[in-house]
Formats: structure tokens, C-alpha cells, sequence
């Protein structure tokens, strides 16, 4: 038998569904029933019901009904389940047959249609005698009908309709052909679901009846028969859970039975479906627990019922498809939303079957008997060319005994299967199961079971001489193990790659995995690895190796014939070979001596090579590559070498690097090894960057720890220790050190805007004359944006610069240095703003040296760096008084006023203020000429200046309550600094102030002190601002300190812009500083304003001197 004897049958995997048939549609001539049909069909939704149709025509022959069986007495079943039950309820016997028939209600030609019905009817009842199918009648209309009750003659008609075709009412339906197809035929599809449901209902009631007549020596095989004919119209009937019921018990029985050689497989192959039905109705019910758990029983069942021992073959293949199936179902399930996990998921059932597979193919090749011919006459055919019973023999159906009946038959049967058995093949069933199991363990993230599948792929695909695909699985898992460390695994693996290599004459994969079977990763025996560096020089020499051990000996002389080709082939001699991911027989270290060498300084690298097979091995050539090709010419020896086994063998290489490669990175860009030679094959064995690899890493760590464990008392055996050598890739070409010195001197923290003098010093150490000397001075790169457009360097002194001075000075030159001597340099700085910043200074010149007998050019350089505090030389703070020195908020208009400024110094150096200046907008000085009283003022830390300056705001034309005052200039400078240096000269934005206009302004002249009882004299100025006649009240109040004379209250008119004088002497009484009286002034016309805005320009006291005596003569002279 073929591998798909053991596929389940579509009809036991697919989704029992009722079935239908329709008769009566032309679906191909008739455009109406054709979209009838289509409704039913087409585009079914997973919210319809589960109903199969089918278009039958009328008179369609449906299987023959049996004859019913009255008793089971004397009868003897010949097997459990036949082949074509689950077919012919699922697509030969309906449920229901609904007759589609085109009539209305008001047809003129009702009784002779009712009648041609009626026999259509009878034709349909006749071809299903015996049977319990349903018969419905669908008429087509063209109208919509009327709500029921409505239509008197519908009713009639319907009701005579039914009578003649002996139909139900409920099993008569109307179909009206309308925009609203869709929708009647789902009300109709219900209608038909629940006649099918009553139909398998009553075929279950039918099947339950026979268990009476039943008895339990003879009729085992009906008892699971029933079962399962139960669960499956249950099935049918969308009814599952019932149905899962129906099948466990099934599956209990199924066990039941008496177990022989001649009856095994027809058991383990009804076990094998109704497990099939379990697991899928489980998964079906959201239980994948229970799924599992049904499945593992199932194998311990069933696992060591194999049967007859000479088709062992058969059981391994059963086994194989019973976890096969589980996992398409367990698969199946979680895309409809099961979740899996990694301990857990279908891959496990699909590497469990691949085992299986393999099973079988092992027992094959040993129970099949290769030179055996076919039997004949052919023993596998059967009359009806199918099986009558699942899991019987062709030649024996129907058998139940112990025994067979005809041994003959038997042995030609069972020689048929096995030679049926060896055209299997059994590599590629393996292979698809490995394919889905890997599929699976890569979904879930177990690498090392996909890699240790992927391994058994190309076992496969080797052992079915598909050696390409085989070497391509192997090499993909070998990266894994070798990065795992696994040597064992990966010897097995490289040694099957060797095989394929050799049967495919694949010149450069034989030569690789020579190579690493021959390295320390390789677990092979000395004699082994002998056999295999002999083989690797044969190759190496254009002759053919010798076949590798446990290769087909047809493979291998056909392999021969391959090699033979391949070495006549005189255009592929040469081959390149990368093996950084490999492990190699011989290992590469490669390092500078240093990570970075000056320019005047030969740069030397070292070349470790090691070799780890049993025999010495030789090369020609020793090439290392770097990333600057112009030095590789100094890196190469090209002569016959040679490695001992376990010995390192050091090359060393020297070269003077250019003056152009200054501050660049050379890298070995790769190490190449030339076996072989011209009279042979070239091999080049290429290492990318300084060697190493795929343990190296590995290796170094686990010596850098062992170095660390045992402390420096091993230094002495380490310094040949291979696994010490640490690898240098790179190294950087550093420029010459300088022989100069440089020195800065200045005086921090520089003060904001001036101009900070940095002295500069450079002196000559070289031996030789410093050529070509330049400065790069300024703020050094990579700071804040913000600092460079604030920062101005010059080296003029004399006057400061603007802000079209860089922050950096590039480049600037010093002419050439004689040894010894000495040059100065004055840089200025000027920081606009404050805050740190880091000043570099960069001196750069160029030497002529000799670097092993070479005369090159050095470009040498000395950096300084300084970091310098800008700090705000001085605080001003401004003012506005009035001429009382009383603070004010608003300023009048053309009234004097006094603007205070206050310098303090926050420098820690003495400042020497040289003079100050006001730059005046919109005010005018209340005096003749505006001077400095700040000229050659020297502030220390913390000291203050202060000027006072007479200001008037003139009456403005417009309207503005707020002005700008103006800027106050300051030009300054450090004491310290020479007479000659430029004066910074820093400005200050005054405040704006707020004016107001007054309507009456009022000023007194009076002397500057008074005297007790001497008169005094006040006269008060009173002057109207407004273009109105103002109406002016004065009244003195009285005071103790003060007599006086004049009017004590008057009433004023006084004309616009015209002023008035009112005279008083006052007589002080009391000495001291005296309140004068108060003067009370309102403006009826102006009620907004009050006295006290009005008298504020007053004087409010007066100092009073006490009275003199007359000094006579007498007492003149006793002074």
C-alpha cells in the first residue's frame, strides 16, 4: 500500500453539515433559479446555518434503502465502520429534499400545475422509499404575497396544494422572486435546518433502537459501529457535545474488543478516527487540555499494538499520522485563537511524528527483502476496488477469526505490502514533517530544537542524496553550535558535511570542513584526522582523495568520476577561503606592539600562527592587509614556512608610516595564509581583521581569567601561552612630541567688554631650527553657539575691536625658532558676555628628523588650554528725585528734577573710572553745562561712586505718558593696565519715566537759614500752567515755631501763563530745624487736584539759628 493508505479520509475531517438537495432548479438555462441558487451558495457567512445543498434533478436515484433487519439473532457483522457510511450521509442521502416549482396563486392554469406538483412530488418520495428524508415544496412567485390571513385564496389553494401533494403545512413554503431575495431565502434556509435537524433526531432515535436486539459475545463490532453512527448524525445535527459524549464511548469499546494480528490494524484504525473526532470536538469546545490528554491516552493505548511483526512498518507509519494529525490540529486551533506556548505547541507532535517516520523507514529496509518480485496474481485489488470495511485486508475482507483463513494468501499479501513499502519514500515524508516542526519552533522561539531538526533535514536530505540542500541545512546549524561550544555535535555535523562535500566534489567545501575536522574544536581520534590532513593534501596537490568512511558505494564511484573532472579543470586552481567564522586547523593572532606609535617611530606588528593537526604543515606565503594599501608592501614574506603541531611561530614586520597619516587610524584590514602551490592547487586562507575565530573570543576570556586566578607568578610560561596572545587591530599614528615650551600669563577674571591681555611665551627645546611657527589662538571648538558670537580675539591692543572679530585667530605666524630662543606674543580677548570659557592656544611647527635612515618632514604641536571667568565690572543703579530729595514715581512737566547714578564695583581689581557723559533724549539739563564729576575716580572692590545730575523735561507737543530718559556713558579701564590702553566705554539705558502735567506750580524764595526774632522773608511764586483762568484759594495755617505777617487767606484769579507773588515775614520763634507754616491751596476749577499734590514743590523746613549776642570790646579782649 502507498503512504496515503494512511491519510484520513476528507469525510472524517471535514465539518459535518446537514444536507440538502434542491431538484427542480435549472441553474443553466434559467436566469431566475440560477440566482436563486446563488443565494444559497454564494458567499456564505459563518452566521448562516450549517447546511450543504446540492442541485439534484427530480427523478435523481438515491441509494437503496436495506431492507430493515427484524433480528440481529444469528447475524455476524464483518467489520466495525464501512468505508462509504460517512460519504453517503454527508453528499448521497439528504436530510431534506425541497421540489423548487414556479406557481402563484392566481395562476389560470392552477389544477393542471397543482397536479403536474403533486407528481413531481410522488417521483421524489418514490426514489427515496424507506428512507425518513423530509420532502418540502418551495413555490416561486412572482408577486409578493400578502400578510397571512389576507389572501382567502392563498389559503384555499395552499391548504389543496398540500392535500394533494400529502405534504404538512409547515413543509410548504412561498418564494417570492423580489429585490429581497437574500432575506427570503435565509427565513427559508431556517425553516429547512430545523426539518434536518428533525431527520437526524429521528435517524439517532432509529440507531438507539437496535441496542436491545444486541448482545456483547457476537455483536462488539456493533456496539461501536452504533456509538459512532450516533455521535456523527449528532454531528450532523450540530449538536457536539452529545457528539463528543457518543464518541468517548465509542472509543471505550473500540478498546473493548478482542485484539488479534488479523484484527489490529481495523482497531488501531477506528481508534485512530474516533481520536480524531475527540481531539478536533475539544478544540472545538475551547478544552486543549482535554485535547492532550485524550491524545496521550490514545498513544499509551495504542503504541505497542503493532501487530504482525513482518509489516512493523505499518504501525510506525500509523503512529507517525496519529501525532501528525494532532498537530495540524492543535495548528489549526490556535489560528482560530488558541495560545500556545513553548513547552507546548504543535511542533513537539510534528517532531514526534518525523521519529515515527524514521521508525518506519528503519523497519522497511530491514523487513522488506530487496531482490523479492511481485506476487500475481495482484492481492491488494478488491471487486469494487475499495475497501468494503476501513482497516481490513483486500484479500481477506470481511474476516473477523483469529486466524487467517488462507495462509497462502496471507504471505503473497503481506509480501505485496512490503514491496509496496520500499517505492515509499520515506525521506521526504521525514522531511516535510521536520519542515513543519521546525516551522513551529521557530514561531515559539526554541532555537536549539530547531537547530537539532534542522540537523536531522540534512541527515535526511543526504541519506536521499540530496547532497546540495543537505550541506546547506548543516552549514546554517553549524554557526549555532559552534557559537554554543557544542564540539561533540559539531564534529557529527561537520563530519556528514565532509561525506556530502566528497559525493558532490565540491573542491572549496571539502577543503573547509578539512580544515576544521583537522582544528581543536574537532573531537575525531589522531588516526582519524591523519586520514583526513592526507586527503587535504592530495587536494591541495590536484589529485582526487580517498572516499570518506560509510559513504553508498554507488554514490562514491560516481563521486570519483566528479573529482576527476574537477582536477582536469585547469582554470580553478586557485581558491580564497574566509574562515574568521570558522574554526581552522590553523589559528591567526595578529597585533601591533602598541595602540599608537608617533610619526618618528617605526610601527611594528606581530603575526602569531599556530598549527593544531597531527602533522607538520607548509606554506608559501604570509600576507597581512591594511587599510592603507601603501604599507602592505612591507607586510609580506613570500617563502617556503612551515608549522609544527602545537607550536606558535612569531613573524614580525616594520614599517615607517607618512607624515600625511598623522592623527589616522591604521587597521589590519586582513591576514592571508597560501597553502598549497603553482605545481598544485593555491588555497588562500583569508582571516579578516588581525585573525581570531569563531572560539577565539570564547578562548581569551577564559584565559584572562585563569591569568587573573593564579596571579603573575605564571607571567614566565604565559609569554608563549597561545590562548594569552590578546589581538591589536588598530593603532593610531600620533604626531611627533613637541620639543617647545609654552607659557600663559594673564590676570583672571577678565572683566566684561574689555579687552584682556593673555601673554604668550614660546621657547625652542629642538635641536634643530623650528620651522614655520604658528599660533591658533582663541575659544576653543565645541563649546556653547552662543559663546563663540560673544567672544572677540585680536592681537591689536591699541583700540578694542568690534564684533567683526573672530572668537578663533587661525594660523597666525611666528617665523621659524632657533634652538633655545625664546618669543612673546600679546593676545587680546574680549568677552561680551560673562561666564566661563576655555581658551586654546595651539602652536604648530614643522622639523626635519630621520627615522631609519628615511629624512621626513614632522609637523609637531603644543596645545595650551586655559579656562577664564568673565565676571561684570561694576553695578550702576539710577534714580529720579526731586529737589528735595524725595523719590518720585512721576516727573512733571517743566518742573527741575534730580537724576542720582551709583557706581559699584564688583571687580576684584582696582577700575579707574576716567570720566562718565549723559546722553539725553527728550530731557534738557535744568543747568548751564552738563560735567562729570566721576573724572579719574579709582574704585576698589566694593567702592561706590555717585553723581547727581539737574534735569528738566520741556513740555511735549504730543501726548506720551511714558519717555525715554537717555543713556548714561562710562569710559573705564583697569588701573593696572599702561596710560596708552583704550578706554571701554560701557552704557547704560536709563529708565523711562512716567510724566504728568500739573495745573499750578508753586515755588518759594527763601534764605537759606533763619534767625530767632529776626524777620524773615518768604515770598511764594504761583504760576498757572493751564490754558484756563484758575480760581486759586491760600490760607496759612498757624504755627507754634512761626509768627508772621501777611494774608492769612485770599482768593486769587490768576490768568493763563501769568504768575502771582504773595510776600509773608516770617518770625521764628524757636531755634533748630522748624516746620515752616503750611500753605492750604485748592483749585475750585480743578477738583481733582488737592493740596497736597500742589504743595509738594515747597519747602517744608527751615534751619533756625538761636540768637547772637553783641559782642562788646571788653569782652573781645578777655577772649
Amino acid at each position: 500500500m502507498a503512504g496515503s493508505q494512511w491519510e484520513l479520509p476528507p469525510e472524517l475531517c471535514c465539518r459535518p453539515m446537514a444536507f440538502v438537495a434542491l431538484t427542480g432548479l435549472d441553474v443553466v438555462y434559467n436566469a431566475v433559479h440560477r440566482a436563486i441558487w446563488d443565494a444559497f451558495c454564494a458567499n456564505r457567512r459563518a452566521d448562516r446555518v450549517p447546511i450543504s445543498f446540492k442541485v439534484l434533478p427530480g427523478d435523481h436515484e438515491y441509494p437503496k434503502c436495506r431492507t430493515k433487519r427484524t433480528s440481529y439473532e444469528w447475524y455476524i457483522p464483518k467489520g466495525i465502520l464501512k468505508t462509504g457510511w460517512m460519504n453517503k450521509h454527508l453528499n448521497l442521502v439528504p436530510a431534506l429534499v425541497v421540489l423548487f416549482y414556479e406557481l402563484d396563486w392566481d395562476d389560470p392554469q392552477w389544477k393542471e400545475k397543482q397536479s403536474e406538483c403533486a407528481t413531481k412530488v410522488e417521483i421524489v418520495r418514490t426514489s427515496l422509499q424507506g428512507r425518513n428524508t423530509k420532502v418540502a415544496v418551495v413555490l416561486i412567485q412572482k408577486k409578493t404575497p400578502l400578510p397571512p390571513g389576507e389572501d382567502l385564496v392563498a389559503s384555499e389553494r395552499a391548504a389543496a396544494l398540500c392535500n394533494a401533494c400529502d405534504l404538512s403545512g409547515k413543509s410548504l413554503f412561498v418564494l417570492p422572486h423580489t429585490d429581497h431575495l437574500v432575506g427570503y431565502i435565509i427565513r427559508l434556509e431556517n425553516a429547512f435546518y430545523e426539518h434536518a435537524q428533525t431527520y437526524y433526531y429521528t435517524e439517532i432515535r432509529r440507531v438507539k433502537s437496535h441496542k436491545e436486539f444486541l448482545n456483547k459475545t457476537t455483536h462488539q463490532l456493533l456496539f461501536v459501529r452504533h456509538q459512532f453512527k450516533i455521535a456523527f448524525f449528532s454531528e450532523l445535527k450540530q449538536d457536539t457535545q452529545n457528539a463528543l459524549k457518543y464518541y468517548r464511548t465509542a472509543y471505550s469499546l473500540v478498546h473493548e474488543l478482542r485484539a488479534h494480528e488479523t484484527n489490529m490494524l481495523e482497531i488501531k484504525t477506528m481508534a485512530g478516527f474516533i481520536n480524531y473526532k475527540i481531539c478536533r470536538l475539544c478544540f472545538q469546545h475551547n478544552t486543549p487540555l482535554d485535547a492532550i490528554a485524550q491524545f496521550r491516552k490514545h498513544i499509551d493505548l495504542c503504541k505497542k499494538k503493532i501487530g504482525s511483526a513482518e509489516l512493523a512498518f505499518e504501525h510506525a507509519a500509523w503512529m507517525s499520522k496519529q501525532f501528525q494529525s494532532f498537530g495540524e490540529l492543535f495548528d489549526e486551533a490556535i489560528k482560530l485563537g488558541l495560545t500556545a506556548i513553548q513547552t507546548q505547541n504543535p511542533g513537539f507532535y510534528y517532531q514526534q511524528a518525523a521519529c515515527y517516520s524514521q521508525d518506519r523507514k528503519q523497519q522497511a529496509q530491514q523487513l522488506c527483502q530487496a531482490g523479492a518480485s511481485y506476487p500475481s496474481p495482484e492481492p491488494l485489488e478488491t471487486q469494487s476496488g475499495a475497501l468494503d470495511f476501513y482497516g481490513q485486508r483486500p484479500w481477506r475482507q470481511g474476516h473477523q477469526s483469529i486466524d487467517p483463513p488462507d495462509a497462502e494468501k496471507e504471505k503473497t499479501g503481506i509480501l505485496a505490502l512490503q514491496i509496496k513499502e520500499r517505492d515509499v519514500p520515506h525521506s521526504e515524508l521525514i522531511i516535510a514533517l521536520l519542515s513543519n516542526a521546525v516551522a513551529q519552533f521557530k514561531k515559539y522561539k526554541c532555537p536549539r530544537m530547531k537547530s537539532h531538526l534542522m540537523v536531522q533535514m540534512g541527515e535526511e536530505y543526504y541519506h536521499a542524496k540530496d547532497y546540495t540542500k543537505a550541506l546547506k541545512l548543516l552549514d546554517y546549524v553549524m554557526c549555532d553550535y559552534r557559537t554554543e561550544r557544542w564540539w561533540g555535535l559539531l564534529t557529527a555535523i561537520l563530519t556528514t558535511a565532509l561525506r556530502c562535500a566528497y559525493l558532490m566534489a565540491s573542491v572549496k567545501d571539502y577543503i573547509i570542513y578539512c580544515m576544521e575536522l583537522l582544528g581543536r574544536a574537532s573531537t575525531l581520534k589522531e588516526d582519524q584526522k591523519s586520514r583526513i590532513e592526507k586527503n587535504l593534501i592530495k587536494v591541495l596537490m590536484n589529485e582526487v582523495p580517498d572516499a570518506e568512511p560509510e559513504c553508498d558505494s554507488s554514490s562514491v564511484s560516481a563521486a570519483r568520476s566528479l573529482w576527476s573532472d574537477r582536477m582536469a579543470l585547469a582554470g580553478s586552481n586557485e581558491l580564497t577561503l574566509e574562515v574568521q567564522d570558522y574554526i581552522p586547523f590553523i589559528q591567526c593572532k595578529a597585533k601591533f606592539q602598541s595602540p599608537s606609535f608617533h610619526v618618528d617611530q617605526p610601527i611594528q606588528l606581530q603575526v602569531f600562527l599556530r598549527a593544531d593537526c597531527p602533522h607538520p604543515v607548509s606554506f608559501n606565503k604570509l600576507a597581512v592587509s591594511l587599510s592603507n594599501q601603501e604599507y602592505n608592501q612591507w607586510c609580506v614574506v613570500e617563502e617556503t614556512m612551515s608549522l609544527l603541531p602545537g607550536k606558535t611561530k612569531c613573524y614580525n614586520f616594520s614599517f615607517v608610516a607618512k607624515t600625511e597619516d598623522v592623527g589616522k587610524k591604521i587597521e589590519m584590514a586582513g591576514i592571508e595564509v597560501m597553502l598549497g602551490g603553482d605545481s598544485g592547487r593555491c588555497v588562500f586562507v583569508n582571516w579578516r581583521g588581525a585573525g581570531g575565530d569563531a572560539a577565539s573570543t570564547h578562548e581569551a576570556l577564559q584565559a584572562s581569567r585563569s591569568s587573573r586566578r593564579w596571579g603573575r607568578g605564571m607571567e614566565a610560561r604565559q609569554a608563549l601561552d597561545w590562548d594569552s596572545l590578546t589581538i591589536q587591530h588598530s593603532t593610531m599614528i600620533i604626531s611627533r612630541v613637541p620639543k617647545i615650551s609654552v607659557q600663559l600669563s594673564h590676570q583672571p577674571p577678565a572683566l566684561n567688554n574689555e579687552m584682556y591681555c593673555i601673554s604668550l611665551t614660546v621657547q625652542s627645546q629642538e635641536e634643530g631650527v623650528a620651522k614655520d611657527v604658528k599660533l591658533t589662538a582663541g575659544l576653543k571648538p565645541g563649546q556653547d553657539a552662543n559663546l563663540g558670537q560673544t567672544t572677540h580675539v585680536t592681537l591689536d591692543g591699541s583700540k578694542v575691536c568690534d564684533d567683526t572679530a573672530p572668537a578663533l585667530l587661525p594660523d597666525v605666524p611666528l617665523g621659524d625658532l632657533k634652538p633655545g630662543e625664546k618669543l612673546e606674543k600679546c593676545v587680546y580677548v574680549k568677552c561680551v558676555s560673562t561666564g566661563p570659557r576655555v581658551f586654546l592656544f595651539h602652536v604648530a611647527y614643522s622639523i626635519d628628523t630621520t627615522v631609519e635612515g628615511r629624512q621626513i618632514v614632522c609637523k609637531c604641536h603644543k596645545d595650551e588650554t586655559v579656562t577664564i571667568e568673565t565676571v561684570v565690572p561694576f553695578e550702576v543703579s539710577v534714580k529720579f528725585v526731586s529737589t528735595k530729595f524725595e523719590p518720585l514715581d512721576r516727573v512733571a512737566l517743566d518742573i527741575p528734577f534730580l537724576l542720582m547714578t551709583d557706581i559699584l564695583s564688583s571687580s576684584p581689581w582696582p577700575l579707574l573710572l576716567a570720566s562718565s557723559s549723559l546722553q539725553l533724549l527728550t530731557m534738557t539739563s535744568n543747568t548751564p553745562q552738563l560735567q562729570s564729576q566721576l573724572q579719574e575716580v579709582v574704585l576698589q572692590t566694593g567702592e561706590s561712586a555717585s553723581e547727581c545730575f539737574c534735569l528738566r523735561c520741556p513740555p511735549l507737543t504730543n501726548s506720551n505718558s511714558t519717555v525715554a530718559t537717555g543713556q548714561y556713558l562710562i569710559s573705564w579701564r583697569r588701573q593696572s593696565s599702561s596710560a596708552d590702553s583704550p578706554l571701554i566705554q560701557t552704557t547704560v539705558t536709563l529708565p523711562h519715566v512716567i510724566l504728568e502735567s500739573v495745573p499750578l506750580y508753586i515755588h518759594a524764595d527763601l534764605p537759606s537759614f533763619g534767625r530767632v526774632r529776626e524777620s524773615l522773608s518768604v515770598r511764594y511764586h504761583i504760576e498757572n500752567r493751564t490754558a484756563l483762568v484758575q480760581e486759586v484759594e491760600m490760607a496759612v495755617e498757624p504755627s507754634d515755631a512761626f509768627m508772621f505777617s501777611g494774608l492769612k487767606q485770599v482768593r486769587l484769579r490768576i490768568l493763563p501763563g501769568s504768575e502771582q507773588q504773595m510776600l509773608y515775614n516770617y518770625y521764628p520763634l524757636m531755634a533748630g530745624y522748624q516746620t515752616l507754616p503750611q500753605l492750604n491751596i485748592s483749585l475750585p476749577r480743578c477738583p481733582t487736584t488737592n493740596t497736597h499734590t500742589l504743595r509738594r514743590f515747597l519747602p517744608q523746613r527751615i534751619f533756625v539759628k538761636p540768637q547772637g549776642r553783641q559782642l562788646d570790646d571788653a569782652s573781645i579782649a578777655a577772649a
